[in-house]
This record gives C-alpha cells, structure tokens and sequence, in this order.
C-alpha cells in the first residue's frame, strides 16, 4: 500500500509539471505589486497621481500608478 501511494505521489509531482495551471504554481512566494504599494504607503491610481504625490512604480500588472506623499 506505501508503493502504491508513493508511485501515485510521483506520478502527480510528474504531471503538475505537464499541467496548463502549473505557472501559477510558481508564482506562490511573490506578492503582487498592488500589495507591495500599498505596504509601502501608496495608493494605486488608474488615473495620474494627485497633486503633491509622485508615481513610485506600477500597480495591477502595470496598468496603474503607484503613487506616493
């Protein structure tokens, strides 16, 4: 029964790799750029940046600003 289940274990590791969904896998250990923006203090604008602000980088796949006091 342990065989049977270590075989099904590699067999699954194999096939992840295989998997159309295994690049969001990889992606585990990273924060989003929103996420690190917003840590930081900022807002995220689609928008430009309010008056007395400056952009300090991307937000949302690089769609928005990441603007800054």
């Amino acid at each position: 029964m342990r065989a049977l289940s270590f075989l099904l274990l590699i067999l699954c590791l194999v096939s992840s790799h295989l998997a159309p969904g295994a690049g969001f896998l990889s992606g585990l250990g990273q924060r989003s750029d929103h996420y690190m923006c917003v840590r930081k203090g900022g807002t995220c604008n689609f928008s430009p940046c309010p008056l007395f602000t400056r952009s300090e980088g991307t937000c949302y796949g690089g769609k928005a600003k990441c603007c800054m006091r």
